[in-house]
């Protein structure tokens, strides 16, 4: 899952940024925003995390633009400002939640997982499947049959793009804007590598793979 977080406080935006990281996610940081209004309007993004107080924009316009522009991606607003007003305010103007500062990680890891759960239109459940292959978002973590998987982050991220995408071809650059993030090098073989890292991990004794190569496109998750 690709994150943008937009966050003029250095210290701040890196703490955020090497957690996420370490978590798995793909992760862009603008440090205001006219910078993050320009990264959200270019990329495509599954989370909006942005700072009330930035410089050149506030986030509170940044998100009511993001939303003017119809996008429905949801968005966190990270504030000091702890008054009910305030909340109401960030809500009414787009947010899908709001955090005071300061905040342990632990809660804000919780809130991306619930609001990354929630899909476009309609509530997602938490247990995904394909076949008899089991992918948990909410603890993540899968199984083949009864067996438990062991991923890496960048694995996990990777299996969860393409199953909640299950039986739709993705092409390279989409599972690149989403699992990695704006360094990622588009000549590389990374993603070729991560695919065969999962085939040997979830297709196990399987006579066909779980991965389609979809020439041309990209790949493509199945139930077999």
């Amino acid at each position: 899952m690709r994150i943008l977080v937009v966050e003029d406080e250095k210290k701040m935006a890196s703490f955020i940024e090497r957690g996420l990281h370490e978590e798995g996610y793909a992760v862009d940081v603008a440090a205001d925003g006219e910078a993050g209004w320009e990264y959200a309007t270019t990329n495509e993004y599954d989370l909006v995390i942005l700072d009330w107080m930035l410089p050149k924009m506030s986030g509170l316009t940044l998100c009511q633009k993001i939303r003017q522009t119809g996008q429905r991606t949801p968005v966190m607003i990270l504030t000091a400002r702890d008054a009910v007003e305030d909340k109401i305010k960030g809500l009414d103007q787009g947010a899908d939640d709001y955090l005071t500062k300061p905040f342990s990680f632990e809660e804000l890891l919780a809130r991306i997982r619930a609001l990354l759960r929630r899909p476009r239109e309609l509530q997602e459940e938490a247990m995904l499947k394909s076949g008899n292959l089991t992918v948990d978002l909410l603890s993540r973590k899968a199984w083949v049959g009864s067996d438990e998987i062991t991923f890496s982050q960048k694995e996990f991220a990777l299996l969860e793009y393409l199953i909640r995408r299950k039986g739709e071809a993705v092409s390279r650059s989409q599972i690149a804007e989403h699992v990695w993030d704006l360094h990622f090098d588009p000549m590389s073989n990374t993603i070729d590598v991560y695919i065969n890292f999962l085939r040997k991990k979830i297709d196990q004794e399987s006579a066909k793979s779980r991965i389609e190569t979809v020439r041309g496109v990209g790949y493509r998750l199945v139930d077999v």
